[in-house]
């Protein structure tokens, strides 16, 4: 399963690190792909893991969700 997270406030390839980071240390996710230049990460997760999860680890690294969807 995989979901696309549209983030704001990432400036450099530092906070492409940190974004990675917070959302693969949530339980079941397996990957995370995040893009500087889209401004948009790619988690792809083996169990379900509830969009306000999501949004927290983000937004405790720093960052702001600008919206959630299946991709």
């Amino acid at each position: 399963m995989k979901k696309l997270i549209h983030v704001e406030g990432m400036g450099c390839q530092n906070c492409v690190k940190h974004v990675k980071e917070a959302l693969e240390a949530l339980d079941g996710v397996t990957n995370a792909e995040v893009s500087l230049e889209k401004n948009t990460a790619l988690i792809t997760f083996t169990n379900d893991i509830a969009d306000t999860a999501i949004k927290s680890a983000i937004e405790d690294a720093g960052y702001d969700v600008v919206k959630i969807e299946a991709a």
